[in-house]
C-alpha cells in the first residue's frame, strides 16, 4: 500500500513539471559548511525542507544560487538558496525574475527572524527590512519592497552575545525541533501566498509554529 501512496505523490508532483515557473522563493543564507545550521541560515534550511515535501528537481546552480524547480499548490515555483552571501541576495532574485519576466511581487522571501523565538513565524505582505541584510539587498535590487516574506523565528539573542556571533551560532537540540514545525508551517502557506491570499496566511500562521 505506502507503494501505491508513493507512486500517487509523485504524479501529482509531477503533474505541473513542464509548466513555466511563475513563482521564486528566495529562502537565505550564506554558503559554505561553516555556516549550515546556524541560525542565519534558516532559509537555506527552510528551502531544503521544501524541496523534499514537494519533490523538486535536483539542485543546479542557476542565477548565482543553488535551484531546484517544485510544483506547489499547483503553481510551478523556483526554489532559490543565493550563493552570493547573504548581504548581496539581491543580485541573484534580480536575475531570475529578469530571465523569467516576472515582477517583484512573484517572489517569496524566506528568511530568519532573530526577534522571534524558534518555532514562530511572521508573514507579510511588503515592508521594510527589519535589520535583515539579505532582504534589505532584495528591497535595493527590485526597487520596491511589496512582495510576501516569511520570516522564521531563529531565536532572540542573549545579553551575553554579540549580534553577528549569535546569528552565526547553531541551533540547540530543543531548538532544532522546534525550528521542523516551523518549516512545516512555511511549507503550508506558500499555496495562500501563491494564490494571493496573504492575509489568510497570516491569520494561520503568524505567532505560531503549529498548523
Amino acid at each position: 500500500m505506502a507503494d501505491i501512496f508513493d507512486l500517487f505523490k509523485k504524479i501529482e508532483s509531477g503533474s505541473n513539471a513542464h509548466a513555466p515557473v511563475t513563482k521564486i522563493v528566495a529562502c537565505l543564507g550564506n554558503p559554505g559548511t561553516e555556516y549550515a545550521q546556524t541560525r542565519h541560515n534558516c532559509g537555506f534550511i527552510c528551502a531544503d525542507h521544501l524541496v523534499e515535501k514537494f519533490s523538486g528537481s535536483p539542485w543546479k546552480l542557476r542565477f548565482k544560487s543553488l535551484c531546484s524547480e517544485c510544483t506547489i499548490g499547483g503553481v510551478r515555483a523556483l526554489v532559490m538558496k543565493p550563493q552570493t552571501y547573504m548581504n548581496l541576495s539581491g543580485e541573484a532574485v534580480r536575475e531570475a525574475i529578469d530571465f523569467y519576466k516576472l515582477e517583484p511581487a512573484a517572489v517569496t522571501v524566506i528568511c530568519d527572524d532573530i526577534n522571534f523565538e524558534c518555532g514562530r513565524l511572521r508573514i507579510r505582505k511588503s515592508g521594510s527590512d527589519g535589520g535583515q541584510k539579505g532582504l534589505r539587498s532584495i528591497i535595493t535590487h527590485l526597487g520596491t519592497d511589496a512582495f510576501p516574506r516569511i520570516r522564521l523565528g531563529a531565536g532572540q539573542k542573549p545579553e551575553k552575545y554579540d549580534m553577528a556571533d549569535w546569528v552565526l551560532s547553531k541551533f540547540t537540540a530543543d531548538e532544532q525541533k522546534a525550528l521542523i514545525s516551523c518549516l512545516g508551517c512555511a511549507a503550508d502557506a506558500l499555496p495562500l501566498i501563491f494564490a494571493g491570499d496573504v492575509d489568510a496566511a497570516m491569520s494561520r500562521f503568524n505567532g505560531t509554529g503549529k498548523s
